[in-house]
């Protein structure tokens, strides 16, 4: 199979490229810099630019399906330049590559899949979240996350069926939250944010990329939350990795005004609460590897 991915340096970008080669699919991706684009038998990039609405057309001969995990970073400070350029990342790659087909007479383009967020979800401390919430969070992230999802869903008009995987926390060692959580508890002085008690929906980096695949393979089409099956609190997720660190886990929780003072707005990142399901994908034939917290954390602390 031939699969089109945008946002293939990123983090679950370059772990799905690498599973599907070891698959033997072909590989095509976008890029914006001429330095990052290789050619080879299994994988070929091309060049792109969504804010121009530029792009290399070359890109989907003969591609099946196209995977779009575009967006600028969340994890950087969001002063109101960059949070137009979260905004926009997402709505831009969508709708070059909507407008890109819509113009070709011919393509063999058969599913459409984009990563999402459960930021979409309102923050709880009480309710479980299945994919037919009708809740919305009317936040930030939640007006961006609405936005990423419709712009994907315009691909239904040229009756291409749409995927969306709405992730949780990814852990890797090589990005994302994981190493930043790392770095109070590794000296010492690990602890829960605010009260502690908001639930965050995590998976780990092998598992997500395994769950973009088996999507593209098995061909799944609607919303599926890209989460695995234990969330976790807060705290008890620190307190789980100053364990598998051999740690110490004592100091009291860092108050929420100490962290907006640090951060800004996007501390909302931390003190957001979302407990959400994955039955949904489970039903599908899914597999998790690491569907509990510490085998997962062992997997990436000790390596």
């Amino acid at each position: 199979m031939k699969i089109l991915i945008c946002g293939a340096t990123g983090l679950i970008g370059s772990a799905l490229t690498e599973l599907c080669i070891e698959q033997n699919h072909t590989i095509h991706y976008l890029t914006t810099r001429k330095s990052k684009i290789e050619q080879s038998d299994q994988k070929k990039g091309f060049l792109w630019n969504p804010a121009e609405g530029k792009i290399d057309t070359a890109c989907f001969e003969e591609v099946d399906t196209i995977v779009n995990l575009s967006g600028a970073n969340i994890a950087k400070r969001w002063t109101k330049a960059y949070k137009e350029e979260i905004m926009n990342s997402r709505i831009d790659t969508a709708n070059i590559l909507f407008k890109s087909l819509r113009n070709m007479e011919n393509h063999t383009v058969k599913h459409y899949i984009s990563a999402s967020g459960t930021a979409i979800y309102p923050s709880s401390l009480t309710e479980f979240y299945s994919e037919d919430t009708e809740q919305e969070a009317t936040d930030f992230l939640g007006s961006v996350v609405k936005q990423w999802e419709l712009h994907a869903n315009q691909f239904k008009s040229l009756e291409i069926p749409v995927t969306i995987l709405r992730t949780g926390l990814v852990f890797s060692k090589k990005g994302g939250a994981l190493p930043e959580m790392l770095k109070p508890v590794k000296y010492g002085v690990g602890a829960a944010i605010g009260s502690g008690k908001q639930w965050q929906s995590w998976i780990h980096i092998d598992d997500i990329a395994n769950m973009y695949l088996h999507t593209i393979t098995k061909k799944n089409i609607g919303v599926f939350n890209g989460v695995g099956p234990n969330p976790t609190t807060n705290k008890f997720l620190t307190k789980e990795i100053a364990s598998v660190l051999n740690k110490p886990f004592f100091l009291p929780n860092i108050p929420k005004f100490m962290m907006k003072l640090i951060l800004g707005e996007m501390s909302t990142l931390l003190f957001s609460s979302q407990q959400v399901s994955s039955a949904k994908i489970e039903e599908t034939g899914f597999k998790f590897n690491y569907p509990a917290l510490n085998p997962a954390l062992e997997n990436l602390l000790k390596k």
